[in-house]
């Protein structure tokens, strides 16, 4: 009962109210120190107070919560040095990270707790120290390794055609090779062995994607931005195309350019993923994550009624024509395709001077024009703007969130050896066996003393105010002017001694 009391003040919007209580009922536990306190018995979901403080991003009962587990070291005026105990916080030990719950968190509040200390100063000691090298080390070697396999793309297995065409327009001059014709020469080796290298990068990726897909699950590991969603669903695609990839060099089967050509794309895609490191990038893919998922998968719909509708009434219209003269309408596939261009501007309307083209084809071009072109896009260019304005506010709030979702990534996926656990340990100090974070503070004193003045002129105003107030309700309404004229003087009297206040504030600022 005391634990789910607990759990329910963590919730409780009144701040204050929620910590007294809070420390009322932990003066009452008999297991403070051991495990079976009540501070560390999770709920349903798995989230003792502690964490369940961070995920709802209540501040005030997170910094209440940390003063309380924090020792003081040693203090020398202005200088002090406090321990924090980090055991919750730290992922390196925990199944459920207090940092991931936050980055994963849909609630903006939450992500302010990564500038709270001691979060602030453990993020930043461990991606300085181990992090950003690691970061940057992984995504030369991906780079890398994408362009190895773009080179196995470029040299793949061709051979000259040797059959005749069935069309005439078919232009194809080379077909790929058999398996037994594709590994001959000495330069095929060498493809061979890039070959083998993509394969099996490919086996590392889905061996390290799919676990954590099974942990979290796959609704909040894919559909979490800052976490990195699409590009998870990008690179496991990618793997997947290669292995059907070799499974179709293997068997000989004809039209390995297919997958071929979408791990291609969906490869180098994923090469900005590797921006969320850097201050001055990570921010904009958040951006364009937001614009292909939010307004650009709204927009889709809209364009592929509009792309349908007039690439059907062009193909109509062409039908009876000549596919010679004027062949970008031959079939209904390439009418699609050639509208498509049309709505983008990627082409212009397509046109022969030499033949008469038909009245309605002018008619429908000019509504498709105004439409597609000066309605459509520059709709899309407005919500593009709109979400760019949002995502601006709070870029670097973005890109924090991401530094701490690639850190969390990064321990869970190296060894122990290449990734030591961050921290001092209490048993050097004579706390147990928690851990903590030396953390260097200043403590100045003008600052404290301004502090104090702006909020004895604050109280000041504020008692002021509040007693004029009770002058005009005691009287009654036969004197209604005297309590007026008795609060203007009340506020002017306050404004007076108020504004003396400020200027000793101002000038000692």
């Amino acid at each position: 009962i005391g634990n789910t009391v607990l759990h329910i003040l963590v919730l409780q919007p009144n701040k204050t109210f929620a910590c007294h209580m809070y420390s009322l009922i932990l003066s009452y536990d008999r297991n403070k120190e051991g495990p079976g306190s009540l501070e560390l018995i999770p709920n349903n979901e798995g989230l003792s107070p502690f964490k369940l403080a961070g995920v709802e991003g209540n501040t005030v009962m997170f910094q209440y919560l940390m003063q309380k587990r924090k020792q003081n070291l040693w203090s020398f005026g202005p200088l002090s040095t406090v321990l924090y105990d980090i055991t919750e916080i730290d992922s390196w030990a925990e199944d459920q990270s207090f940092l991931e719950l936050i980055v994963s968190t849909k609630k903006r509040e939450a992500r302010q707790i990564l500038d709270l200390t001691p979060v602030k100063e453990l993020v930043s000691l461990k991606w300085n120290m181990y992090g950003r090298p690691y970061f940057c080390f992984l995504a030369l070697f991906y780079i890398l390794y994408m362009v190895c396999f773009t080179m196995c793309c470029v040299y793949r297995p061709l051979k000259p055609r040797t059959g005749n065409r069935t069309s005439s327009r078919d232009n194809t001059v080379y077909v790929q090779k058999m398996l037994q014709e594709s590994y001959v020469a000495y330069e095929d080796e060498l493809r061979l062995v890039g070959e083998l290298i993509t394969v099996i990068g490919a086996v590392v990726i889905l061996v390290l994607e799919i676990p954590d897909i099974l942990r979290v699950g796959a609704a909040k590991y894919f559909g979490q931005t800052i976490l990195g969603g699409p590009f998870h669903i990008i690179v496991i695609t990618y793997a997947c195309m290669i292995l059907v990839t070799m499974v179709m060099r293997l068997t000989s089967t004809t039209g390995e350019v297919v997958p071929m050509s979408f791990a291609l794309v969906l490869g180098w895609c994923n090469v900005m993923y590797f921006a969320r490191g850097f201050q001055m990038l990570g921010p904009f893919t958040i951006m364009i994550q937001k614009m292909i998922f939010g307004d650009l998968m709204r927009f889709c719909w809209l364009m592929a009624v509009v792309i349908l509708g007039f690439a059907s009434a062009f193909y109509i219209i062409f039908q009876t024509e000549n596919p010679e003269n004027l062949g970008q309408f031959y079939n209904y596939p390439m009418s699609l395709f050639t509208t498509f261009e049309l709505f983008l501007t990627i082409i212009d309307g397509p046109a022969n001077y030499d033949v008469d083209l038909p009245f309605m084809y002018s008619v429908v071009y000019f509504a498709f024009a105004i439409i597609a072109t000066l309605l459509m896009l520059n709709l899309l260019i407005a919500m593009m703007g709109d979400t760019h304005w949002r995502v601006a506010h709070e870029q670097d709030e973005l890109w924090r969130a991401q530094v701490v979702a690639t850190t969390v990534m990064l321990e869970r996926k190296l060894p122990r050896c290449l990734w030591p656990r961050s921290g001092i340990c209490g048993r050097e100090f004579g706390l147990g066996d928690r851990w903590y974070l030396r953390i260097e503070d200043r403590v100045d004193p003008n600052k404290h003393k301004m502090m104090r003045y702006t909020e004895a002129f604050k109280a000041q105003d504020r008692d002021n105010c509040d007693k004029g107030s009770e002058k005009l309700e005691t009287n009654g309404d036969t004197l209604c002017k005297k309590g007026l004229s008795a609060l203007s003087l009340s506020r002017n009297t306050s404004r007076t001694s108020s504004h003396r206040g400020w200027e000793i504030l101002r000038r000692n600022t």
